[in-house]
């Protein structure tokens, strides 16, 4: 983490996101960094230069939720990134003590009860804690004791077989972004970061773009297996309460190619 802490750190990185353009100014000349001047930053949100600053410089690391819901507004951030903004200006609390994470049993005995529907449930750190028969057949990444981080974006075997689009990558980036930018100094999550940024290209230019996305959500993925070829697969991301633990589900559109391949590949062995 630099000098200016992880608040000044966002608010520099997406204000060079946002060109003059986007914001309705005009580029007044030849600009020797990209995105948005500071003054115009200070101009939209309708505060000092001088304060802005020392916002992005450290000096000044608690301002008013007016003023940063004005700045959110000016960087044209998303809910998302507007509540990662506010999170990062309110003072950490002391970090419990580590301990070793459990998937509830209740949770483990629903996931093993899907015979047929991959599930697993994975941690903070994005190691799979639990997984189900169906998600060891789907693919190896989704295997128990697996980090999906390193496997996606180290792990060149991993990708062939579960292919990450630009928009996956870039989702996965900023979840973990969001983690780091709420408790920076998890000496974990630290060096994760610093494997993933030392190995892979990719997740380095996505790092520098803090981007930050909620942990939920849903979409559609396509796999690779070698017994039954490709799989088009819907998946649920769920936060399972009381933990920092998420529950993944993939499923088939019913009567599709990719719901008969998961049906065979699913199939209890006689």
């Amino acid at each position: 983490m630099s000098r200016s802490g992880p608040l000044g750190d966002y608010l520099r990185a997406r204000r060079e996101l946002v060109g003059p353009a986007d914001v309705g100014l005009p580029p007044h000349g030849r600009r020797r960094v990209p995105g948005l001047r500071r003054e115009e930053v200070a101009l939209l949100a309708g505060i000092s230069a001088d304060y802005y600053l020392r916002l992005e410089q450290g000096r000044d690391r608690h301002p008013s939720a007016q003023v940063l819901d004005a700045l959110a507004r000016a960087l044209r951030l998303d809910d998302d990134a507007a509540a990662h903004l506010h999170r990062l200006a309110r003072s950490a609390p002391p970090r419990p003590p580590q301990r070793p994470e459990r998937v509830p049993v209740g949770i483990r005995q629903l996931v093993a009860s899907w015979t047929a529907t991959p599930a697993f449930v994975h941690g903070r750190y994005a190691d799979v804690l639990y997984a189900n028969a169906a998600a060891n057949a789907l693919s190896p990444v989704f295997t128990e004791g697996v980090n999906v981080l390193r496997a996606v974006f180290l792990d060149p075997a991993a990708l062939h077989a579960y292919p990450v689009t630009e928009a996956i990558a870039a989702n996965a980036v900023a979840g973990l972004r969001t983690l780091v930018g709420v408790d920076p100094d998890d000496p974990r999550l630290a060096a994760l970061v610093e494997e993933l940024s030392s190995g892979s290209d990719r997740f380095r230019r996505l790092w520098a773009r803090y981007d930050v996305a909620a942990r939920t959500g849903g979409g559609v993925r396509t796999l690779r297996h070698p017994r039954v070829g490709e799989l088009r697969l819907r998946y649920e991301k769920l936060l399972i309460s009381g933990t920092s633990q998420t529950l993944v589900v993939y499923h088939a559109d019913p009567d599709s190619p990719s719901a008969r391949a998961l049906r065979e590949l699913t199939r209890p062995v006689p």
